[in-house]
């Protein structure tokens, strides 16, 4: 795999991404669309920089326009396929944004490959979510004497308005505790970005299979690290917190701050990604990339502030968007087993590296309370 195109390729994961297969001595070829609410109304910060590096070339277009997706593919061995609207709380008001460029991205990307008579793409690596889990995996301590796996539908808003925060077993109703989630739980998204990931992933593996190319599709934790987009105020709480705090503002916390996520280093997700476009053969799975290991989102706020050095007060509010999941832990086997992959940066030292690339960037506008009153003006966050 020589010639390598990555979707999305001037954004968090991707330009890392491209640096990487540059040093590995491939040919790179990047398409995004630089939006505004990513890099800027004029194009800045590391991604944007990558793409001067000898050996990328930039198109600069979106997955949208079919024509943009030809031109892209062309002499192209492998697709990283990484270009999608994120976040949960935006895509239950812009539904139809989401799946355009995510569901109908990737089907014009696979409409391409499926009528191209001189197609060279020999390998498709999609970046999808551990959202589609939903809720995941938990264990029910009153079911068959304790220690049942189960699978929780998404919480509803009565139960949120109640402070009721913890999920409950579907069959007895008991609050259920966390466990990890394996690539073979059922998938039950809980949001519309989780429903055009799970699309997304149903598109790949389809296609692929019927196409004959091979495929590797991760399901990435919450990935964090230097070079996220700090502009964003509708994805990331690193990024969200880190601007609050060099503004000496309060971090709100919604629910009752012990919900938990599983924090992933992009250069370790990166890795995960170089593994599967370097290898002989591409897996043809569906492969977790985290680190297993659950992070409360209040004990998260207040390691930021120690990295940072800073005195912003933290307030769990008690607030809640439709949409968000209490508990996700990946289960990380497949990863270790199928590529030999470990994660390698443990939380402390990656907030501390974070914290130091945040503090030498320009200081962003805080825009996170006008995010929020776009949520509760439409009722999705209480």
């Amino acid at each position: 795999m020589n010639r390598i195109l990555i979707t999305g390729g001037a954004g968090f994961i991707g330009s890392r991404l491209a640096r990487t297969m540059v040093l590995q001595g491939k040919q790179v070829r990047v398409l995004d669309n630089l939006a505004p609410q990513i890099h800027g109304v004029i194009p800045r910060g590391l991604g944007v920089e990558a793409m001067s590096l000898a050996g990328v070339e930039l198109i600069r277009g979106s997955v949208e326009d079919l024509s943009t997706v030809a031109a892209a593919l062309r002499n192209i061995d492998c697709v990283v396929h990484l270009a999608a609207e994120t976040g949960t709380g935006q895509s239950m008001y812009e539904i139809a944004r989401y799946n355009r460029v995510n569901s109908l991205g990737t089907a014009n990307l696979l409409e391409v490959l499926a009528n191209d008579s001189s197609r060279t793409v020999q390998r498709v690596v999609l970046g999808s979510s551990r959202s589609v889990y939903g809720e995941g995996a938990y264990i029910c301590p009153k079911c068959d004497g304790g220690g049942t796996r189960v699978f929780p539908a998404g919480r509803s808003i009565d139960r949120l308005r109640s402070g009721l925060w913890s999920p409950v077993c579907p069959s007895c109703g008991t609050e259920v505790r966390p466990c990890a989630t394996h690539e073979e739980d059922p998938a039950r998204p809980n949001s519309i970005y989780a429903a055009t990931k799970l699309a997304q992933e149903d598109l790949v593996r389809v296609g692929c299979a019927s196409l004959g190319l091979e495929y590797c599709i991760f399901r990435f934790q919450n990935v964090y690290g230097e070079g996220q987009s700090l502009m964003n105020p509708y994805t990331g709480i690193l990024s969200i917190f880190s601007t609050r705090i060099r503004r000496g503002l309060e971090l709100g916390i919604f629910e009752d701050g012990m919900e938990s996520r599983d924090f992933v280093h992009v250069d370790d997700v990166v890795a995960a990604i170089a593994a599967s476009v370097l290898a002989d053969r591409a897996p043809n799975l569906t492969i977790n990339v985290g680190t297993g290991v659950g992070t409360g989102v209040l004990e998260l706020a207040q390691a930021l502030v120690a990295a940072f050095g800073g005195c912003s007060a933290i307030r769990v509010t008690g607030e809640f968007r439709a949409g968000d999941i209490r508990h996700n832990i990946a289960d990380i086997g497949r990863l270790q087993r199928e590529l030999e992959i470990k994660p390698l940066i443990n939380l402390e030292e990656g907030l501390r590296r974070f914290a130091a690339w945040v503090n030498s960037e320009p200081l962003p506008e805080d825009m996170l309370e006008r995010a929020n009153s776009e949520l509760r003006a439409r009722k999705l966050m209480s």
